[in-house]
């Protein structure tokens, strides 16, 4: 593995918590991973004062200073056209001059999707990237994708974003032969639109036919039906929202309950342990790091609101992504794909 595989761009300006939190994660994350080396672009002198504290970091760090801020009510258009000098774009840039394997940033979602796609271009036989994350499941973490880049989508589109989360899954989950779903109305065949039943025709007749399930329903989804969930954005936004305020509707209703009587608090003492698991099982800061499949480069995006633990695990997603040359592997199976026959006829209908 190259010095430069191993070195993650760090965008410390971005997010709610700026930049003490983005340099507690990335020494959380050279914790986990001694070998890490980064690339911070901000704020030098605020970056060097608190990397003063820190001197493993610092020995493992390289400092880009950024002037400018991309700031989080900007609009994606005109992020790119300002923000040159800004710590998001100079960040990605190291990944085009291949200094490092991978971006990681909190800041603005659409301003990253669009510099990033602006300087890093798609992937060969892509159309459109995706947001891909995961999530805890009964069985499990599963992927989804695409969670709200795109929000209609046509057959091939999906059929990408298939081929896309296989590979996020192999890089990140360790699943060999993850197994794929298309997200439906059904799971009989004859149900959904257009889109989704020429999507799983291509998928029933090519190379990742074995691994193909077919239509799940939302209920499949924390089932962990399948280890990789595909839909067009407007759904999986949807679907990803819905989950994350069904948690903390439960996490509210279980709080409420055990302050409800002097009986249910003696009963939290009791099962305190239990419900501390569950809170360490589900949470969000353990899956944070979504990856914008699809772009000629490893870009994650941490979630804005979340603190140095959750930042740590984005900078740990973008290192497995980089180390597994995930890209590499999402080139070589849309090149098997796209041999399919099927997949013209569909693209073309």
């Amino acid at each position: 593995m190259t010095t430069q595989t191993k070195r993650i761009a760090l965008d410390a300006m971005g997010g709610d918590k700026g930049v003490d939190m983005v340099i507690e994660g990335a020494a959380s994350a050279l914790v986990r991973s001694p070998d890490l080396r980064f690339l911070i672009c901000g704020d030098e002198a605020r970056i060097t004062s608190l990397l003063a504290g820190q001197p493993k970091l610092a020995a493992a760090s390289e400092v880009r200073h950024a002037p400018d801020i991309v700031a989080a009510d900007a609009k994606p258009s005109v992020a790119l056209r300002a923000g040159r000098n800004s710590s998001m774009r100079l960040a990605i840039d190291t990944v085009r001059t291949g200094e490092a394997g991978g971006v990681v940033s909190a800041g603005n979602t659409g301003a990253l999707m669009a510099m990033a796609k602006f300087v890093l271009k798609t992937l060969p036989g892509i159309d459109r990237p995706a947001i891909a994350s995961f999530f805890p499941t009964l069985r499990g973490e599963s992927v989804m994708l695409d969670l709200g880049a795109n929000v209609g989508c046509s057959a091939e589109n999906l059929v990408q974003f298939a081929v896309m989360g296989e590979s996020f899954a192999r890089s990140v989950l360790g699943v060999n032969e993850p197994s794929i779903g298309i997200l439906n109305v059904g799971s009989e065949d004859m149900k959904g639109h257009d889109e989704v039943r020429g999507a799983a025709a291509v998928l029933r007749s090519g190379p990742l036919a074995r691994q193909f399930h077919g239509f799940i329903e939302g209920n499949d989804i924390t089932e962990g039906t399948t280890d990789v969930v595909v839909t067009d954005g407007f759904t999986g936004n949807i679907a990803l929202k819905t989950a994350e305020g069904t948690a903390r509707l439960y996490s509210e209703f279980l709080r409420g309950a055990f302050k409800s009587s002097l009986a249910a608090k003696f009963g939290y003492l009791f099962a305190r342990h239990a419900l501390t698991k569950v809170r360490e099982r589900t949470d969000p800061r353990r899956y944070n790091g979504a990856m914008f499949v699809g772009l000629n480069g490893i870009v994650v995006k941490s979630h804005g609101g979340t603190d140095a633990f959750g930042f740590a695990n984005a900078i740990a997603v973008a290192n497995d992504l980089a180390a597994n040359r995930t890209n590499d592997r999402i080139r070589d199976e849309l090149a098997r794909v796209h041999a399919t026959p099927m997949l013209g006829t569909v693209a073309s209908s």
